[in-house]
């Protein structure tokens, strides 16, 4: 069956069965499947209210989808804040002071993605140090938040270099005194598509994982839209000796079956899965058929729930002239239909979301980033379970 392709007869018959629009078949992400093959549960998020009592979620009992304790937020949404000069703003500037605000909006959780702030904050420029880490814990403890991870370093060398591997211990044990269970990066484990690429970053961060986990951190990988494209691993040969056509099987999946569990995790990007779902849908077989098989962003989680322990909770709004399939909005202003994908996973009190908007700063609106990000965490606070 054909997913997104406004033209395709298969498209337009599965759009007639399930009785949906263009708009809300476009929308899908999160899904039962259906036969042999899992396809995502169409039409978009119905509207989030905003949740006004935030110390009263025992009065909701088991609907809470996202517990108080697991809403995070990852830095870069508000990286404009951290990084401004507090000397020429009377907003919030510099990691204390957006510490202070995350914590007044509900948040408990926030990842970093670096640590440097403008050089007029308290602490200085650059906090990736012993010293640096020791003054962003206090804030962090000041303002009842805790560190779940960050995009940090990731060595680039393969066998390591000794260089390399110091500065990958200094991060761990940076992400140790903030108090992490959880350090990673912002990139895929490797941009080719090539199966024989893929077992190199296999082993690589089975490595990584485990020096990790001998210091009591966990190492993860996030993705974008590619890592969820299909692995080149069959077929004819092109000039270059690569193969061209695929068995079907997703590059992540495959980095998945050949990690070691107890050392490798991944935080999945839901956005950017969506994104996946839309645009990797169909492949080349070995044989050179065309195969169908649409991504199901959540039914991947559920059968890898353990590697999943975080999320990044990022919005996005149906645009099919961007190549992407979305715009990305403030979380639980769009489209992708997150009170199904949290219900599917499940395993609450285990999984980590943070809220993240790439584009929430703006050249015009000073006080834009965090309006978004006090706009996702009311709206991550009301996700309730569905009443039957």
């Amino acid at each position: 069956m054909t997913a997104f392709n406004d033209e395709s007869a298969a498209g337009d018959a599965l759009r007639h069965t399930l009785g949906i629009n263009r708009r809300r078949f476009l929308s899908t992400c999160t899904a039962v499947a259906t036969a042999a093959i899992a396809a995502p549960v169409l039409g978009a998020s119905p509207a989030l209210a905003q949740d006004r009592d935030r110390g009263h979620d025992h009065d909701h009992g088991g609907d809470v989808l996202v517990p108080a304790n697991k809403r995070g937020i990852i830095l870069y949404t508000v990286r404009d804040a951290t990084g401004r000069d507090p000397l020429a703003t009377d907003l919030p500037s510099g990691f204390r002071e957006v510490f202070k605000q995350l914590s007044r909006f509900g948040y408990r959780q926030v990842e970093f993605a670096g640590y440097g702030q403008h050089a007029n904050a308290p602490g200085g420029a650059n906090l990736e140090s012993v010293q640096g880490a020791k003054l962003l814990r206090s804030w962090l403890d000041e303002y009842g938040l805790r560190a779940q991870g960050n995009h940090g370093f990731i060595p680039p060398s393969w066998p390591f270099t000794t260089a390399d591997l110091d500065t990958f211990k200094k991060h761990l044990e940076i992400a140790n005194i903030l108090g992490m269970a959880h350090m990673g990066t912002g990139g895929d484990p490797t941009g080719s598509a090539y199966r024989a690429d893929w077992d190199v970053a296999a082993d690589k961060w089975n490595a990584l994982g485990e020096i990790a986990r001998r210091e009591g951190i966990r190492l993860y990988t996030h993705n974008h839209d590619a890592a969820y494209g299909f692995l080149l691993d069959g077929g004819p040969l092109d000039a270059q000796g690569n193969p061209t056509r695929s068995s079907g099987i997703r590059k992540l999946e495959y980095f998945l079956k050949n990690t070691d569990p107890k050392v490798v995790w991944l935080e999945m990007d839901i956005f950017w899965a969506h994104v996946a779902q839309y645009k990797f849908h169909t492949y080349t077989a070995h044989d050179g058929s065309a195969r169908e098989k649409v991504f199901d962003p959540a039914g991947l989680v559920v059968r890898n729930n353990k590697r999943y322990p975080l999320f990044h909770a990022k919005d996005g709004v149906v645009n099919t002239t961007n190549g992407m399939g979305y715009d990305m909005v403030p979380f639980g202003t769009g489209v992708i239909d997150y009170t199904t994908f949290f219900s599917r996973v499940g395993a609450r009190n285990y999984h980590n979301p943070m809220v993240e908007q790439d584009n929430a700063p703006s050249a015009t609106d000073a006080g834009q980033s965090l309006t978004h990000a006090k706009i996702g965490y009311d709206n991550l606070a009301a996700l309730r379970k569905r009443r039957h």
